[in-house]
């Protein structure tokens, strides 16, 4: 049985299409999975089979339709066969009463999200579980920054990947039906999903089809307030988005509005991939005139002979609330993944009329891929004249020295390793109820601290910094006045 498109009837926010699909088996099969599948996938107000038999009088008919949401329990029910004769069937009562059936279960089910999205995340790997469910909670980090309320978590490991779904064709749609049931919006995949994937997805679905990339990327667009910030986003999208675009199934991003449009014999495909690449090349350039302007600013500060300090880390570490509270500055804070994206550069005062400059950059994440590395432009360029990097770890994420791990392979990768580091742990305020909760992680946060000589400190705590503060003036200057920072030290922006 092959089922014609249903474009003409978008499911949208509802929870049924508005049609039903009757059709005849003529050796009086009951309902195949291919039908109970269809009624799912497709959101589907009724299937019903007519069960025919040579003497018409034992004709029968079998019915079946979807229930509220049971993570124990299949998402539909099916009636057991009855002579057709003796069928009655009031449509619109049952319809009415299954769709409120449906809208209360979903209110009142186990699973709660709040968000712009709901979506299901899913990860394929072939690696430790360990680490698939460390990099999920890290994508649920992603998703709740990103406005994405999750309702569920999907882990696979399969022996080779799937060229086509990623996942397995019987896995993809028990998780597709998954989503449809919860009422999902979008899926999330933790993997790079290759044009072809996504492609072939988005043909099984009318949800949203994302992967991490798209993810930070999107992300990305809500942080950056600087023309650098969202021209060097916007090109990074477009790059990404270029090989993905299709005839069907791949929408554009936000950002993208305005592309679009028939050419004199061109297809609307054909059209999309002209104008966006005419819009890389404009991009690019207004890039390199933006670089342009940043490489004489920070000519500027070499003539000058101010010693510049760059924070670097792994996202939501603390490096702004760092800046902030060394220089009473107001640069954006938030427990959110990426709250920053543009650099924010200050001058930092000490005693004896000696500055410094110091720049908040963008958090570091793992298997960042190397087609979003340009949205990273300006925070290298930062990084690659500072004189001194901070390394500030989150010691209160129990994770925290894989992060440290990730952040010196970043850094090695940008040829940026032997680059001069303090090494500085955050929310050191979270150590004694860490001592409490789990002694032997407070023990390796001890150790690791002596290990790597390393400063501890509480970014938002302002006189735990003066350790911070008389390392750095005895890097630069050799010395170590007696001063309280609450006192002497101040700071004014950076031009």
């Amino acid at each position: 049985l092959l089922i014609p498109t249903l474009e003409d009837y978008p499911l949208g926010k509802r929870l049924l299409r508005g049609v039903r699909l009757v059709h005849t088996h003529l050796k009086a099969e009951p309902l195949s999975d291919d039908d109970l599948t269809d009624l799912s996938l497709l959101r589907l107000d009724l299937v019903a089979a007519l069960q025919l038999t040579q003497n018409p009088d034992r004709f029968s008919i079998q019915t079946a339709a979807l229930v509220p949401p049971d993570a124990h329990a299949l998402p539909y029910h099916v009636e057991p066969s009855v002579p057709f004769a003796r069928f009655e069937f009031d449509f619109r009562a049952f319809i009415d009463t299954l769709e409120y059936t449906l809208e209360r279960g979903l209110k009142e089910g186990t699973v709660v999200a709040t968000g712009e999205e709901r979506g299901i995340l899913i990860s394929v790997t072939k690696g430790a579980l360990e680490e698939a469910v460390d990099s999920l909670e890290e994508l649920k980090e992603l998703a709740r920054t990103a406005g994405v309320g999750v309702l569920d978590t999907v882990i696979q490991r399969p022996k080779e990947f799937n060229p086509r779904y990623l996942l397995g064709e019987g896995k993809i749609r028990e998780v597709l039906i998954k989503a449809l049931q919860y009422g999902a919006s979008m899926l999330v995949f933790d993997q790079e999903l290759s044009p072809t994937q996504m492609r072939s997805i988005s043909e099984l679905t009318e949800l949203k089809v994302i992967d991490r990339s798209q993810l930070i990327l999107d992300i990305f667009a809500r942080r950056a307030t600087t023309q650098d910030g969202k021209v060097q986003v916007e090109l990074a999208q477009l790059k990404y988005l270029l090989p993905r675009l299709s005839g069907r199934g791949v929408q554009m991003s936000r950002l993208m509005g305005g592309i679009g449009g028939r050419g004199p014999g061109e297809t609307k495909l054909e059209v999309d991939r002209r104008r966006i690449r005419d819009r890389i090349t404009h991009l690019e350039r207004e890039l390199k005139e933006l670089s342009s302007g940043r490489y004489q600013r920070r000519q500027k500060r070499v003539k000058a002979g101010i010693p510049i300090i760059s924070i670097v880390g792994y996202t939501n570490a603390g490096k702004s609330t760092l800046l902030n509270t060394l220089t009473k500055s107001e640069v954006f804070t938030e427990d959110l993944l990426f709250a920053t994206l543009d650099t924010s550069s200050r001058r930092l005062r000490f005693p004896m009329d000696r500055e410094v400059i110091i720049t908040d950059t963008v958090g570091f994440i793992r298997s960042l891929p190397k087609s979003l590395m340009g949205a990273f432009k300006a925070t290298l360029e930062e990084l690659k004249d500072a004189d001194l990097l901070i390394h500030l770890v989150d010691c209160g994420n129990p994770r925290f020295e894989e992060h440290i791990n990730e952040v010196d392979a970043i850094l090695a990768e940008l040829e940026l390793a032997q680059k001069p580091r303090l090494l500085v742990f955050n929310k050191v305020d979270l150590l004694p109820a860490l001592k409490k909760s789990d002694p032997l992680a407070f023990m390796k946060v001890r150790q690791l601290i002596r290990k790597f000589s390393a400063i501890s400190v509480s970014a938002s705590d302002r006189k735990s910094l003066e350790p911070l503060m008389k390392e750095l003036q005895q890097r630069f200057w050799h010395d170590v006045p007696d001063y309280h920072l609450t006192r002497e030290a101040d700071a004014e922006p950076e031009e």
